[in-house]
């Protein structure tokens, strides 16, 4: 079975998003409250960059920047890579590991679906294990022989 990365990685995801406009402190705030390590930026409707924990720490933190006055803009990474609803949980992951990322938004077309996670693919990648050794136990073992 081919896996997307909606539904089968995410799904009906409530949206952590902030504007431009936000502060640092706001939006550390709100990651610490939503318990989430990255948020999306949006300009009205379209995903304009995104702000990870690894942000808040460089280019504010690091960069002794003052998170009362550092707004999104300042420290987003702007138009970011994204994912398509249709993408598999490989292609997330080889994008991931070839440019170093922990978190994808995933679009369709100018619509934000959702973000996706290094943790979330790990989750699939451990289920595709189980349903694999699962299937290699009954081959072996003789669990539905004959059939299929």
């Amino acid at each position: 079975m081919m896996r997307k990365i909606v539904p089968d990685v995410i799904s009906l995801q409530t949206l952590i998003i902030v504007s431009q406009r936000d502060t640092a402190r706001d939006i550390a705030k709100l990651m610490h409250e939503k318990r989430v390590a990255a948020v999306m930026v949006t300009e009205g409707d379209c995903l304009v960059g995104i702000i990870t924990e690894r942000d808040m720490t460089t280019r504010v933190v690091a960069a002794g920047n003052d998170p009362n006055t550092s707004t999104a803009k300042d420290i987003m990474t702007a138009n970011p890579d994204t994912l398509h609803p249709n993408d598999t949980p490989a292609q997330a992951i080889k994008m991931m590991i070839e440019r170093n990322y922990r978190h994808l938004p995933v679009t369709d077309g100018e619509t934000l679906v959702g973000m996706v996670s290094v943790r979330d693919l790990y989750a699939i990648y451990n289920l595709e294990l189980e349903e694999d050794l699962k299937d290699r136990n009954a081959f072996i073992y003789g669990e539905n022989y004959g059939t299929g």
